[in-house]
């Protein structure tokens, strides 16, 4: 997918937009047995359904005054005591694989609430009560698309995640930066800010999503992770949103670069980058993901072989898209596709076939 070849970049239209509330899709028994065996399924001492008994809430403002869309919970002090002893063990689960002898100087300072999107988190702070340092962790429903979307971030990004689930419940870590919207308001153009590599990253980055099949990437819905380097800064594009996992029909909605909100960005990487280094950075990152899926090709086979079986998006969503993807690539292997797992592994092996049969011919030179 080229920048330099759009009609229409970052807009797109009120048909195009994508869905305000998914569907939920429960874990069936095949991913469930796939998250028992990595390891992801665990025994947790809170639940969400423990979580949502709420007495009443305090709607967050931000220091400016301005409406967060969080909102401070607050709980009947007959149940506290078993929430916030659930909650901390809970993060000695995240942190140091459930040891609890850390967890004497640890407190819930504070659970927040959303009800604006698809999983309805709850926000859980930790607070280190001899120096107030403070960590945070999610606790959401557990929803089948968002599951694959964690397991493909996980192998074919350059991302680790940690989460784990027990029956509804999802408990997710908490992925550290500045938020895509803030750092296009307040970050961009200061004069410490490297445009070009940022812009280098948000092209890598939309190729990212659009191998994966990873929707609805507004600059709301990923964080930017900046790392002091020789003389100057590297940057990270990390998404933090996985409920549009191969969710929509639209091709353009799992393209970063076509939403409005990111439209400063797509300005940018036009402004700096010429078409042939754009060429280049593309190039690069399909061949780290076809690396990756090299390296976690057994996982990945048996994420597919569930995933491409389980139902995670309508009918006419899965027709719309394997239609669009067929004729964009003018492959007509798309509209063999019956779900949208069949979609996503149609996917990579369109875009990564070559570098993985490079790897292939680099890796049997060395053994001989």
């Amino acid at each position: 997918m080229s920048f330099t070849k759009l009609s229409n970049e970052a807009r797109l239209t009120k048909d195009d937009a994508p869905s305000k509330k998914k569907q939920f899709y429960t874990i069936n028994t095949s991913l469930r047995s796939y998250l028992k065996h990595h390891a992801r399924e665990v025994k947790l001492p809170v639940s969400y359904d423990d979580l949502y008994r709420i007495t009443y809430s305090v709607p967050l403002k931000d220091k400016f005054g301005n409406d967060t869309l969080w909102e401070k919970a607050v709980y009947d002090m007959r149940e506290w005591d078993f929430i916030r002893d659930g909650l901390i063990k809970i993060y000695a689960i995240l942190k140091t694989e459930g040891n609890l002898s850390f967890t004497k100087h640890l407190d819930v300072a504070r659970i927040d609430f959303c009800a604006f999107g698809n999983s309805n988190p709850f926000r859980i702070r930790i607070v280190n009560k001899y120096n107030d340092n403070y960590d945070h962790f999610y606790i959401k429903t557990a929803d089948a698309s968002r599951i694959y979307g964690l397991e493909l971030e996980h192998m074919l990004s350059p991302n680790r995640i940690t989460y784990f689930t027990q029956y509804n419940t999802l408990v997710e870590e908490h992925i550290p930066g500045i938020p895509g919207d803030l750092f296009i308001q307040q970050h961009l153009q200061e004069p410490m800010t490297n445009k070009l590599r940022f812009a280098k990253e948000f092209v890598k980055f939309n190729e990212r999503c659009f191998l994966r099949l990873l929707g609805d990437m507004r600059s709301y819905n990923f964080v930017v992770d900046i790392t002091p380097d020789i003389e100057d800064f590297q940057y990270r594009i990390r998404a933090i949103d996985f409920d549009q996992q191969s969710y929509e029909g639209r091709k353009n909605l799992y393209l970063p670069q076509y939403f409005k909100e990111n439209r400063h960005l797509v300005d940018l990487a036009l402004k700096l980058i010429d078409k042939d280094s754009i060429e280049q950075y593309q190039t690069e990152e399909r061949t780290m993901m076809a690396f990756r899926v090299a390296e976690s090709r057994y996982r990945l086979m048996q994420l597919f072989n569930i995933m491409c079986k389980d139902n995670i998006a309508p009918a006419e969503k899965i027709d719309q898209l394997k239609n669009e993807l067929s004729s964009y690539f003018r492959n007509p292997k798309f509209l063999r596709c019956g779900s949208m797992g069949d979609i996503v592994k149609t996917n990579l092996k369109q875009t990564l076939l070559k570098n993985l049969s490079q790897i292939q011919i680099d890796k049997k030179n060395n053994m001989e």
